[in-house]
């Protein structure tokens, strides 16, 4: 059952009920963050693929974490949720799950994730993502998000961690490799939130969330789009600087970020109010990235 039939189902089963759970744990975001772990993994362990248990658990306590925090979100947002059309169908919004289940399971999970992480990873990965889970559903979510537009930034801290926590599992540290990976998901994630933003700025204004289109304007978020993407072209070159990769890196890299920095200066330069393509493109452009960084380095 699918999240479509999670939204349509009553009276609710047991299977329905799973559904709306899974929805409620963004797979989307959970694949990706551990895509990025694996990203750091790799690089820690010298272009090597790390042992299958430790990739295992990495992924299994990662992924329980960033599951966790995305139903805490969840929770804490459903009396916004409902008034913007995007999130209202979501099944704490539309009574499908009781809030006081979902946000036992979601501190269920992220609880169960710090004490596997530290039995059977290590005590640096289990900090980071200790922090990030701080990082995340309480200064972001709690805290930030409905009071300043600069929660992005925050957030987006958070949501760069996957790549940091996979080298620490390994490496039982952090470096400038971790630190170069952690630079691009920083900068990446803001054209890609922006471009979001954009298109649905009129429900956050209507729910209250202070994101940039609403503060700043529609042509002042298009810049900061078009910055940051000029940004994450110089950060995209960092692996090549530092050896993590080779010239099959670098002109993928730098083929693909100049292509989105042309992107977002044609969204700049137009009169578009928003861009999904751009939105979706950025997507695209962190998954071939990574693979590229981790297939050059074999």
């Amino acid at each position: 059952m699918n999240a479509r039939e999670c939204q349509l189902a009553k009276p609710v089963t047991t299977k329905s009920s799973l559904a709306c759970y899974i929805e409620l744990t963004k797979p989307g975001i959970v694949g990706l963050s551990i895509v990025a772990a694996l990203t750091g993994m790799y690089f820690a362990n010298k272009g090597i693929m790390p042992q299958w248990d430790i990739l295992l658990w990495t992924f299994v306590t990662l992924g329980m974490a960033v599951a966790g925090s995305c139903m805490l979100n969840q929770y804490y947002d459903r009396d916004i949720d409902k008034l913007m059309k995007r999130t209202s169908r979501r099944p704490l919004v539309i009574g499908l799950i009781s809030p006081a289940r979902a946000l036992a399971v979601a501190l269920t999970l992220m609880g169960s994730s710090l004490l596997l992480m530290l039995i059977f990873v290590n005590l640096p990965a289990a900090l980071l993502t200790a922090g990030a889970m701080l990082g995340y559903g309480v200064i972001y979510t709690m805290i930030v998000k409905r009071r300043s537009h600069w929660a992005n930034q925050f957030g987006g801290i958070a949501g760069a961690m996957p790549p940091v926590i996979g080298y620490a599992a390994i490496s039982g540290g952090v470096d400038l490799n971790a630190l170069s990976l952690f630079l691009i998901m920083v900068i990446w994630q803001q054209p890609h939130a922006l471009s979001l933003a954009l298109k649905y700025r009129e429900e956050y204004a209507r729910a209250g969330i202070p994101v940039v289109p609403v503060v700043k304007g529609v042509q002042a978020t298009k810049k900061k789009i078009a910055i940051y993407s000029a940004a994450l072209l110089l950060a995209a070159l960092l692996p090549y600087a530092l050896g993590m990769a080779g010239t099959l890196y670098l002109v993928t890299a730098a083929g693909i970020s100049s292509a989105f920095l042309f992107q977002a200066l044609k969204f700049l330069r137009s009169d578009r109010d928003y861009d999904m393509k751009l939105f979706f493109y950025s997507i695209v452009y962190l998954v071939v990235l990574f693979t590229s960084m981790v297939y050059d380095s074999l």
